[in-house]
C-alpha cells in the first residue's frame, strides 16, 4: 500500500506522514526532501535557477520513482504536486490519497518563520498578504485536493485525533 498525503502546504502533510508511519509501522519518505537528494539542491534554489516548470518535472521524476515500492510507504507530497500535470491521477492509480483540508488561518497560525522561508512562494510576504494568497491559491487548488479517496477536516482535531480517523478509515479499505 501506497498512501499519499495531499494538502496546501503547511497543512501538516510530512508532520503526520511520520505519525502515521509510526502507527503503520510503514517507511515515510517525504516528496520535497526527495526533489533535493535526486536534484542536488533545496526546493528554494530549484526554483530560483530552474524556475517552477523544472521544479514540477522534478516533483514527478521523484513521484514516479516511488511506484517499485514493494512495501508499504507512506508519502508526504508538496503542496501542488496534486495539481501539475495528471499527478493525481496517478497517485490514484498506484495508491490511496488522503487530503488534510486546513483553514488558510490554522496554516497561517500553524508556521514557524523557518516555515515561511523555506516556501519560495511565501516569502517576503506579511502575515494579511499571505492569508489572501494562500485563500486564493487554496480555492484553486481544492479541485484537485477533494479528488482524494479519503478527506480528513483538520481544524477541529489534534494530531491524535488524525491519526486515529486515518487508522479506521484504512482498516476498512
Amino acid at each position: 500500500m501506497i498512501l499519499f498525503l495531499v494538502g496546501y502546504a503547511g497543512s501538516g502533510k510530512s508532520t503526520m506522514a511520520k505519525r502515521f508511519s509510526r502507527r503503520l509501522h510503514l517507511a515515510m519518505v517525504d516528496t520535497d526532501k526527495l526533489v533535493e537528494q535526486m536534484e542536488g539542491a533545496t526546493i528554494a534554489d530549484i526554483f530560483y535557477y530552474q524556475g517552477e516548470e523544472y521544479f514540477r518535472q522534478a516533483e514527478r521524476r521523484a513521484l514516479e520513482s516511488l511506484e517499485s515500492a514493494s512495501e508499504g510507504v507512506i508519502v508526504a507530497t508538496g503542496g501542488g504536486l496534486p495539481t501539475w500535470s495528471d499527478n493525481m491521477e496517478w497517485m490514484h492509480e498506484h495508491g490511496l490519497t488522503l487530503y488534510l483540508r486546513r483553514g488558510a488561518k490554522q496554516i497561517l497560525a500553524r508556521l514557524s518563520d523557518y516555515g515561511r522561508e523555506k516556501r519560495p512562494l511565501f516569502r517576503g510576504k506579511s502575515d494579511e498578504e499571505l492569508l489572501l494568497f494562500m485563500r486564493e491559491q487554496m480555492a484553486a487548488r481544492e479541485e484537485f485536493y477533494s479528488k482524494a479517496d479519503i478527506i480528513v477536516e483538520c481544524d477541529h482535531l489534534s494530531d491524535d485525533d488524525i491519526v486515529e480517523y486515518v487508522v479506521n478509515e484504512l482498516k476498512t479499505r
